[in-house]
């Protein structure tokens, strides 16, 4: 029998696929109605990789995600180093900012169920700058989720053990009772250093890919086939 009474699940990622920095800026373009050819999104791209790089962007990035005021800003900057004009800046925070461009994984729904199920509670920890509330709620999950820590919120963000451990309060488990779920060793790894058992996951490539079977394995929970209803079976 499982000994694990709680999991703790990252958001992008892990439960949805989040489109590649090209994907993005193409995107965005579209929505603003500017030019979203191949060159102009490369354009954008090695600007925007450019920039990063810089010591004065890179300082406040690190940080981006403890409140919307900092993540904005961090973008602010980011966009201004890379020397993106007004518009193409709007038109890529908004598609960042917008959880319809992440969708969830297809094995999200039976996993959460099967967890909740097993009588495990579920945290969604994630470092953003949104709240998760309605996304989960809109794709009829919110039943499932016990406690949502963001970082917005806490005003800090992993691998900062301490996000960890509010999570592990606010689920009233010890560290050796939870499982952290994730699909970044610099960021969710973290979590190990708070005494959290850690599951790392590859980063979805597909939003059609499903690897949430392996929670349920470490958890000793038996995956179930999901049940179509006859018409589309």
């Amino acid at each position: 029998m499982s000994s694990i009474r709680a999991v703790l699940l990252d958001w992008r990622g892990t439960l949805v696929f989040t489109p590649p920095e090209s994907v993005w800026v193409q995107r965005s373009l579209r929505r603003a109605g500017l030019d979203c050819s191949t060159p102009e999104v490369r354009r954008i791209e090695a600007a925007l990789g450019d920039a990063l790089r810089r010591p004065e962007v890179q300082r406040l990035w690190d940080r981006a995600d403890q409140s919307v005021a900092l993540h904005r800003e961090s973008y602010r900057r980011l966009f201004a180093a890379a020397g993106i004009p007004d518009e193409i800046a709007a038109a890529l925070y908004a598609v960042e900012s917008d959880p319809a461009e992440n969708p969830f994984a297809p094995d999200v729904p039976a996993t959460l169920a099967a967890l909740a199920g097993a009588g495990i509670r579920i945290a969604v920890i994630s470092d953003i700058h949104f709240d998760l509330r309605p996304v989960f709620a809109a794709a009829g999950l919110d039943r499932h989720v016990d406690r949502y820590v963001l970082s917005f919120e806490r005003g800090v963000q992993k691998p900062d053990r301490a996000i960890f451990r509010i999570a592990l309060a606010e689920l009233g488990v010890e560290p050796a009772e939870a499982l952290m779920v994730g699909d970044r060793s610099g960021h969710d790894g973290g979590a190990v250093e708070a005494g959290i058992p850690t599951l790392l996951l590859p980063p979805l490539t597909d939003p059609g890919q499903e690897r949430l079977h392996l929670v349920l394995a470490t958890c000793g929970i038996a995956a179930r086939p999901v049940q179509l209803p006859g018409a589309l079976r």
